[in-house]
């Protein structure tokens, strides 16, 4: 049993289901959705996923690509990429996949 688990059910009062959160590393729902609206907006005419990695990753030489959101609505890319320990976030336009933003200045 892990150490999440027991100490769950350890803080659970007598009685009631332990609230138990799932381990780190899965997916979550919101990943599938992201992945679906890009392909969605893909076959709309906007740029695919892979297309606007190859425009920005070796933008990011010193940094480390850990994965992307997808604004429908605003049809932007925000690729996230880690460097020192610090997440840096790049916004794309979908449509034309100009880098509109960055967190690291």
């Amino acid at each position: 049993m892990s150490m999440t688990v027991l100490l769950a059910l350890l803080a659970a009062p007598m009685g009631s289901p332990p609230m138990i959160e799932p381990p780190m590393g899965m997916a979550p729902d919101q990943r599938r959705g992201d992945q679906m609206r890009a392909f969605q907006a893909r076959k709309e005419g906007n740029l695919s996923l892979r297309e606007i990695e190859q425009r920005v990753v070796p933008t990011m030489r010193d940094s480390q690509y850990i994965g992307f959101d997808y604004d429908a609505g605003a049809q932007i890319y925000t690729l996230k990429f880690l460097r020192n320990g610090t997440v840096i976030w790049v916004e794309v336009d979908g449509r034309t996949g100009k880098i509109i933003g960055r967190t690291d200045g």
